[in-house]
């Protein structure tokens, strides 16, 4: 009689090779690394008045009251501006005069662009002189920009461009504050300062409410 028994299955034992899993963690590290040098970050520069009591308000700008523009953010999204000395005192037609704008190119964009058309037509034929040099080689690359960086400097700082004074009430949001700073960039002004918003500014705002006389 034969014996009866079953057949015994062999266990195999299951296991997970992540070998190919460390190399694509390795390829991915080293790529964000690269990324992350290589990235440089964009940053905005601001010119902030300075603390020195001896230091007056008038000296803050060193250009002539005809070129000075005061910029005044307040709340629900409403921006003024009136240009030179808040109290007039020269031969510019409305100085001190207030006016009210808007954020965009319509507004406080278009009046920064004619107050600044000089730098604004400079820095356009410097972007098409420096659109024709662009090199594959990356030394040349990096003097290129040096250069293109050095000129910008020099044309938005120029003497005939405006010196911009922004002032905030405590109620104006940061994004208008933002918003104007980046009018800054766009209409190639390099001189301009973020200054307390005074209590004459105050009552400027409050008689062009109630009024049309300034």
């Amino acid at each position: 009689m034969a014996k009866k028994g079953g057949s015994k299955q062999k266990k195999m034992n299951s296991r997970v090779d992540f070998t190919p899993m460390v190399d694509m963690i390795m390829l991915l590290v080293t790529f964000f690394m690269l990324c992350t040098t290589l990235l440089k970050p964009q940053t905005m520069e601001i010119s902030m008045p300075s603390d020195k009591e001896d230091i007056k308000e008038e000296n803050q700008s060193q250009v002539a009251a005809s070129k000075a523009i005061t910029i005044l953010i307040d709340k629900d999204n409403k921006i003024y501006y009136f240009k030179g000395k808040p109290d007039g005192g020269t031969d510019l037609v409305d100085e001190g005069k207030l006016f009210e704008t808007t954020y965009g190119k319509d507004g406080i964009r278009k009046v920064l662009l004619e107050s600044n058309p000089e730098a604004v037509k400079a820095v356009n034929k410097l972007k098409e002189e420096f659109a024709t040099k662009k090199t594959s080689n990356v030394q040349e690359e990096v003097k290129v920009k040096a250069e293109y960086k050095e000129r910008l400097s020099k044309i938005k700082n120029a003497d005939y461009t405006p010196s911009v004074i922004i002032k905030a009430t405590d109620e104006a949001t940061y994004d208008n504050l933002i918003q104007v700073l980046d009018e800054m960039q766009i209409c190639s002004i390099g001189r301009y300062v973020i200054d307390k918003f005074a209590d004459g500014d105050k009552l400027k705002i409050e008689a062009y409410k109630n009024g049309p006389a300034q």
